[in-house]
């Protein structure tokens, strides 16, 4: 059997279950706070005395400030609700606050903050034991609420946070030998940035957010600002260590337990049983790593779609390439945005390179006008993580300002709305590289243009792997991603969001109507671009929860 066929029909099972008799048919339901075999409290006393009294009790996030904003527990909670590392550090913490009609965040009765192997084996036998639900959280980045479950026992990896870089590691059985870097379940990419590449002076793909976790990033696929270049997280991916239902610790390479390995390169993360570390390989690092911002506005609906099709054109000829990343935006008042990063290019070559895009907008002043400076820029690579260097230098991070947090603990500027926000709606769809050519590219600017009008669309070139060399191509076909990746050119994401319903502060207030409305305007704005990508699959971490053809 096909291992995607495999994965097919352990998703299709629930539905093969209405062929037998009703009488066969035994709903799995776990056992919650309240029933009769709900553990005792003697039992619970004797579980943390197992784990070395790591057992806790988590709380909610908003319920602070649910009620009254000017209590002294609102006050002293608020000013870090949208502080991603503040809400890592929280077992009952999720770096966005649910999704409307889909999920709230829920606070387990209780969780285990693991901090090493044997407590997440512990949990595991005692949850199976007493047939208990289970969450698992690292980071807690999911969109979906997967990182949190009402009533389960959660396993919380955040303080198993080492990362060690290796010269010459093989992983089990063999198959490779080189540079590469083991990290813990409960890191996130910034612990792993600062060790490899600020300190080790290496990359190693990770996510663009840097307060995403590892284990789940890889285990959903893990795509990173330059995966043209260097792949996803999951195809990187050389060993994993895992615990599964049965209570055992499986060490997964490509030579051991394959068919685990490969399952849990994308698979979805938490599905198969718990990633307690990973050891992913670490690459030489460019001398230089860069950035494209800036806006463009046209002044009507017609040089807006010009614009578009000139800009496709660019990119298909000069970005759509291994040296390229990240996104554009496309905006309902005909505004262009970029948010681009490039890597292996100094400054004068990437000025070199959008000169003549620029200069075909500039020729045209009644048609186009440059609304943010377009910027462009390059620095060593070794930089880029360096929060010291950011601290002096620029604005583009913004620091954990709690005392005797890590240096290091730092995000990029542009991605603090996503923090604590209430998503509305999102959906994501891959857009085929042959968009890109002749007749196809202006079916593109019409979808595009027409989406727009509903939502602001972000076309991320990075989560698309075509234009990638064919090594990259090949370790991340080796993976359990939705092969559509593997043909586009990027990915399309459309999303809305906004603040949470549960909390009540001035000027931040939830709008159910609007929120509905947004909600409405997400599925207009990807109906249109399904009309040129109509098979296109959906990134799982940026897929919409309510996708009707989820398989």
């Amino acid at each position: 059997m096909r291992r995607r066929d495999l994965l097919l029909g352990l998703a299709a099972a629930s539905l093969l279950s209405g062929e037998v008799e009703a009488a066969e048919i035994t709903p799995l339901r776990r056992v919650r706070p309240g029933d009769a075999t709900w553990p005792t409290r003697q039992q619970w006393r004797n579980f943390e005395s197992l784990v070395g009294g790591r057992l806790v009790r988590p709380t909610s996030l908003y319920g602070a400030c649910a009620t009254d904003i000017s209590s002294p527990d609102c006050t002293s909670v608020a000013p870090y609700l949208r502080n991603p590392f503040y809400i890592g550090d929280q077992a009952g913490g999720t770096q966005v606050s649910g999704w409307l009609d889909a999920w709230q965040p829920a606070v387990s009765p209780y969780a285990v903050a693991a901090r090493h192997t044997s407590d997440v084996v512990a949990a595991i036998n005692f949850a199976r034991r007493h047939n208990l639900r289970v969450a698992v959280k690292g980071g807690g980045h999911s969109y979906q609420g997967t990182s949190n479950a009402p009533d389960s026992l959660l396993i919380w990896t955040h303080a198993m946070r080492g990362v060690r870089m290796h010269q010459h590691f093989v992983p089990a059985g063999g198959g490779y030998r080189g540079p590469a870097v083991t990290i813990e379940a409960g890191a996130l990419w910034m612990d792993a940035y600062d060790v490899v590449t600020t300190q080790g002076g290496r990359y190693v793909q990770g996510g663009g957010c840097t307060t995403v976790g590892v284990a789940g990033h890889i285990q959903s696929g893990g795509f990173g600002s330059l995966s043209k270049r260097f792949g996803t997280a999951a195809s990187n991916l050389l060993e994993a260590e895992i615990v599964c239902a049965d209570g055992g610790v499986r060490l997964c390479s490509e030579q051991r337990h394959p068919d685990l390995f490969w399952a849990i390169k994308g698979g979805g993360g938490g599905t198969f049983g718990v990633v307690t570390r990973v050891t992913v390989r670490s690459h030489d690092l460019p001398a230089d790593f860069g950035w494209t911002f800036g806006t463009i506005k046209a002044n009507s609906d017609a040089a807006f779609q010009r614009l578009l099709a000139q800009f496709f054109d660019f990119y298909r000829e000069n970005l759509f390439n291994p040296h390229w990343g990240e996104q554009v935006h496309v905006h309902g008042d005909n505004t262009l945005e970029f948010a681009l990063v490039s890597q292996g290019l100094n400054e004068a070559t990437s000025r070199e390179l959008w000169a003549p895009f620029l200069a075909w907008v500039g020729a045209s002043p009644q048609d186009f006008a440059i609304t943010s400076e377009i910027d462009i820029g390059a620095g060593p690579a070794r930089r880029w993580w360096d929060t010291e260097f950011h601290r002096a230098n620029t604005h583009a991070m913004r620091f954990d300002p709690r005392p005797g947090v890590p240096r290091h603990n730092a995000w990029w500027s542009g991605d603090g709305d996503q923090v604590s926000e209430f998503i509305h709606a999102y959906d994501s769809i891959w857009l085929p590289q042959s968009l890109l050519q002749g007749d196809r590219r202006d079916q593109l600017v019409s979808a595009l243009f027409a989406a727009s009008r509903s939502m602001e669309v972000g076309i991320h070139f990075n989560k698309g792997l075509a234009g990638a060399p064919a090594d990259v191509l090949a370790e991340a076909r080796a993976t359990a991603m939705n092969p559509d990746a593997l043909d586009a050119f990027g990915l399309a994401i459309v999303a809305a969001g906004g603040p949470p319903p549960y909390l009540r502060f001035p000027g931040h207030l939830y709008d159910d109507h609007q929120a509905r409305a947004n909600a409405a305007a997400v599925a207009q704005a990807a109906a249109a671009i399904r009309t040129v990508a109509p098979n296109g699959g959906s990134y799982v971490s940026e897929s919409d929860y309510f996708n009707r053809n989820w398989r």
